[in-house]
């Protein structure tokens, strides 16, 4: 069922675990998606990043919207990452139920101006926001943010930020990175338990790949909700292909197909059970019950 992503965040937030948020590319990604959550009678998301967009356009949207509706499972889309007004406004007008705007590249006025306007839109289409401040480090889908570029989210600043914008989830910057860890990763919990005692929306880590279980759980106990996973994912799909393709073991399209979607598969069912979202479908609320809550909102 097509869920509202405020209603997935905030039962994980009641109930301590997190909502693993996968990014797609393709239909084999998103069958991967639905059937690791429905192997795991566990909520997900289906995240399209920009550059997503770009190579599969409205009609990939359109397979991850009814993709969600004919799930058994509690699956929300969500635009991952969004710079663009137009991309945001297409995602919205197609009906997703949650976008990024991503302003951390701005300075901090201008990140609060943009993210002020694209809440607004969202709202008033019954949906709902993430936003950074801060900014991440690493490659993400072509996009390179230098390790002397990154910034760690600024506890006060982050109150100021929800005050001024409205937004419903917290993107934060404490250490993690997109891509790879190149070394062993160090996150600042004293900083995210600072945020969690002054914010109360969602908060959200990008950067989940790599990331030991222990970082994990201590995420989700200081309040974390929300984990982005692409990097892993991405890696099992062409691995999958390279071995199949250099072994030959993989004759024909169709093979190919059904190796990567397990491949992928596998991944998100590890993290689901990582998260600890797997078997916590039954304490979603019905698609129904999530349409009036965010009409409440």
């Amino acid at each position: 069922m097509l869920s509202s992503t405020r209603e997935l965040l905030e039962t994980a937030q009641r109930n301590i675990y997190a909502i693993g948020a996968f990014n797609v590319y393709n239909l084999e990604g998103v069958k991967a998606v639905i059937g690791a959550a429905e192997a795991e009678q566990s909520p997900a998301m289906l995240q399209l990043h920009p550059s997503a967009l770009v190579y599969g356009g409205f009609p990939l949207v359109s397979l991850c919207l009814e993709a969600a509706r004919s799930s058994t499972m509690p699956i929300a889309v969500h635009l991952d990452h969004s710079t663009s007004a137009d991309d945001i406004r297409m995602a919205l007008d197609s009906g997703m139920l949650s976008i990024m705007a991503d302003g951390s590249h701005l300075p901090y006025e201008q990140n609060v101006t943009f993210t002020k306007e694209m809440t607004q839109w969202a709202h008033e289409k019954g949906a709902i926001v993430e936003a950074e401040i801060g900014r991440i480090s690493g490659t993400e889908d072509g996009l390179s943010v230098a390790e002397k570029e990154a910034k760690m989210t600024d506890p006060d600043q982050a109150v100021e930020f929800i005050k001024a914008t409205k937004v419903d989830a917290l993107a934060v910057t404490i250490g993690n990175v997109h891509g790879e860890y190149k070394s062993a990763p160090r996150l600042d919990f004293a900083r995210l338990e600072k945020i969690r005692h002054l914010v109360d929306v969602p908060l959200v880590l990008h950067g989940a790949s790599g990331l030991p279980e222990s970082m994990i759980n201590r995420s989700i106990e200081l309040g974390v909700c929300k984990f982005n996973v692409n990097t892993e994912v991405r890696q099992a799909y062409m691995e999958t292909l390279q071995q199949g393709l250099c072994s030959s073991s993989l004759k024909d399209l169709l093979d190919s197909m059904a190796a990567t979607i397990e491949a992928m598969q596998s991944v998100v069912v590890e993290k689901l059970r990582l998260f600890g979202s797997s078997g916590k479908a039954h304490l979603h609320q019905s698609p129904y019950a999530e349409m009036l809550a965010a009409k409440r909102h």
